[in-house]
């Protein structure tokens, strides 16, 4: 066996046991999401949840994180928040982007790594200024962050739109200390119809990359999925089928898996409605509304959500409060 073939198999593993071991331990669930299109709302806010149904917003719902010390435009959105494959290292990147000054006014990105969820390091990636070829870049949108096991990287994907032409999603690997991105951007999904691909959302699922994102053309617009066993072989299998179980205009959609279960939540903002909704799935095909079951004492927009141990969800009430302590 070749030492790198060792190596994935090796990683591969410990991610197995840490995947046991993170299934007996959790307790709750972490919210991340931004609220509005004002400046002192394009804020990282955290909200906290015993049972992934009910959240309360932690800090009095006011930011948790100061989006002047950490942006290059004063202003954050859609902050999207992964563990890593060593359970005690997590990964969060932002939009770099005020509203104010024009949906395409954008061209960086943010890298933020913690081992609390409290602390945060972050470093700001300027795309038109870091790399060649993008003179005619407009917006750097919605980035998340994945582990590649293939690769043993972490992958950052975003969507970006040049000149007068689609949004196209691309991704670049990380640096090991999580502090800048390490090669070139590259297209990571290209449709089979020119269409916009906006808000990707990448869950993997019994070996299989499902990535969610919003596009839409002649047959409307929503959420719509396409799959692949190997995140850049460029092999996607894309179903046709909206997903959103609702008629209302839907972006930034997120899926997380339900602890101790099979059942998977896709969120996602209802932006002309100035809401917020759940579904659910327990195959990432078909989903149905669960606002009945849905509790929060706050309005989020585009976020994310993860896992918390039983610690962790102690450590950031102890440190930032939480109105519904019940």
């Amino acid at each position: 066996m070749k030492k790198r073939d060792f190596q994935i198999l090796l990683a591969g593993l410990l991610a197995l046991l840490f995947t046991v071991d993170l299934k007996a331990q959790s307790a709750g669930y972490l919210f991340a999401y931004f609220t509005g299109n004002k400046m002192e709302q394009e804020q990282i806010h955290f909200a906290v949840s015993k049972d992934g149904f009910t959240y309360s917003a932690l800090n009095n719902n006011k930011p948790v994180i100061d989006s002047k010390a950490i942006s290059s435009s004063g202003g954050v959105r859609d902050p999207h928040i992964l563990r890593g494959e060593d359970g005690k290292t997590f990964y969060m990147v932002v939009t770099d982007m005020a509203s104010s000054k024009g949906w395409d006014s954008n061209r960086a990105l943010i890298l933020m790594k913690s081992r609390d969820l409290i602390n945060w390091t972050s470093h700001v990636i300027d795309i038109q200024q870091k790399y060649k070829g993008h003179e005619d870049l407009k917006r750097v949108w919605a980035p998340q962050t994945i582990y590649d096991s293939e690769a043993g990287k972490y992958m950052v994907y975003w969507s970006m739109k040049h000149a007068d032409q689609h949004d196209i999603i691309y991704y670049a690997y990380a640096n090991k200390d999580f502090t800048d991105l390490a090669t070139e951007p590259k297209p990571l999904f290209i449709p089979r119809s020119p269409a916009f691909n906006i808000d990707g959302d990448i869950i993997k699922k019994d070996g299989v990359y499902h990535l969610f994102r919003k596009t839409g053309g002649s047959d409307g617009a929503g959420i719509k999925v396409a799959t692949t066993t190997s995140l850049t072989s460029g092999n996607w299998q894309e179903n046709d089928r909206y997903l959103q179980p609702t008629k209302e205009d839907v972006e930034g959609s997120s899926v997380f898996k339900l602890n101790n279960s099979n059942s998977y939540i896709m969120m996602y903002d209802l932006f002309k409605a100035h809401s917020f909704q759940f579904s659910r799935s327990e195959d990432l095909q078909n989903f149905r509304v669960i606002d009945n079951e849905v509790k929060m004492d706050f309005k989020p927009r585009h976020g994310s959500v993860i896992s918390l141990t039983k610690r962790e969800l102690k450590s950031l009430t102890k440190k930032w409060g939480n109105r519904n302590k019940s």
